[in-house]
């Protein structure tokens, strides 16, 4: 016999994630009740994840589940905020045991790791569909945003780039992008928001995104915010040995620039502070690297390294493109 919605919640996702002193009431009720902590502000974001869209048909659900919430908690890392709630609503075509065991596995699992409790959501029935909503704190005055980037400050990225949309690429059978390492489909599948890393570089950066579209156009969406341009130099650009040899063979720097999926963070730091920025990341167990610098002039531009210019052919992953 098929679960009813709230056989299903009470099952699947009445206790999932860490127990929090400051969730009065979590799930099971018409809302939630929740305590804010004296004097912080309240970080909030929502993303939602489509079968065809953002995974593919046939995903593994427990990489699913780690996925919805890992997409959610890059946003709070991008603002230097430190996650504690979340909220589900999951849309499905039929209630699956086997698949929704595995789902709330992988989702709770990184709930867990870093303290986030679930709270509340939704369930209905429709085509596959994972809308998260996750809340976290952040002291006032110290949230990194968009609009803080200024003419000289450093640009900088951490981890990798291009890992992610290269699994992607094996996936869909690209000739080049074969025999990709296993590591690089955790990348994909299994993205590590970058948590610590965004809270060392609170009061430091001078603005911040976390790259879900691609380099471009989020540093572009940095750079709309604050007024000012970018100039990146490819060669400094952190890449793996796989994306840095599909890019020697193809020439298609767009891998790194703008496939998407990286979840890492970019940021901006006034030169004054590089040393430190630099400190704070490593003791976060992060590695932030140069990649260029905040320009006058609108508009992001790339120098390939022979001292070229790049003409980018895409500016990243647009729903309504």
């Amino acid at each position: 016999m098929a679960l009813s919605e709230f056989d299903l919640i009470a099952e699947y996702f009445s206790n999932t994630g860490s127990p929090r002193e400051d969730v009065v009431l979590g799930v099971g009720d018409d809302c939630a009740l929740l305590q804010v902590p004296t004097g912080m502000q309240l970080a909030v974001s929502i993303d939602t994840l489509v079968e065809g869209v953002h995974f593919l048909p046939g995903c593994d659900p427990e990489d699913l589940g780690h996925k919805a919430l890992a997409v959610n908690l890059s946003d709070l890392a991008a603002m230097g905020a430190a996650p504690a709630w979340a909220t589900l609503a999951l849309t499905l075509p039929a209630t699956d045991p086997a698949w929704l065991s595995a789902f709330s596995r992988g989702f709770g699992k990184l709930a867990e790791q870093h303290g986030v409790r679930l709270v509340g959501g939704d369930t209905t029935r429709g085509g596959l569909s994972l809308t998260v909503q996750v809340h976290g704190f952040v002291e006032p005055d110290s949230a990194l945003r968009r609009d803080g980037a200024v003419v000289g400050d450093l640009v900088g990225v951490t981890g990798a780039l291009g890992d992610a949309g290269l699994a992607l690429l094996s996936l869909r059978g690209e000739a080049a992008a074969a025999n990709c390492p296993p590591a690089l489909y955790t990348r994909l599948q299994r993205p590590t928001p970058r948590l610590a890393e965004g809270s060392a570089l609170g009061g430091v950066a001078s603005a911040a995104i976390d790259i879900s579209d691609g380099l471009l156009a989020d540093l572009g969406h940095v750079c709309a915010r604050s007024r000012v341009g970018a100039d990146l130099d490819l060669a400094r650009l952190p890449l793996s040995q796989s994306v840095s040899h599909y890019v020697q063979q193809t020439g298609r720097w767009e891998l790194p620039l703008a496939a998407g999926d990286d979840y890492e963070l970019c940021v901006t730091v006034p030169p004054d502070r590089r040393l430190l920025a630099e400190t704070r990341v490593r003791q976060a167990g992060g590695l932030l690297t140069w990649i260029g610098e905040i320009a006058v002039q609108p508009g992001v531009r790339c120098r390939l390294p022979d001292g070229e210019r790049l003409v980018a052919e895409t500016g990243g992953y647009e729903h309504f493109g």
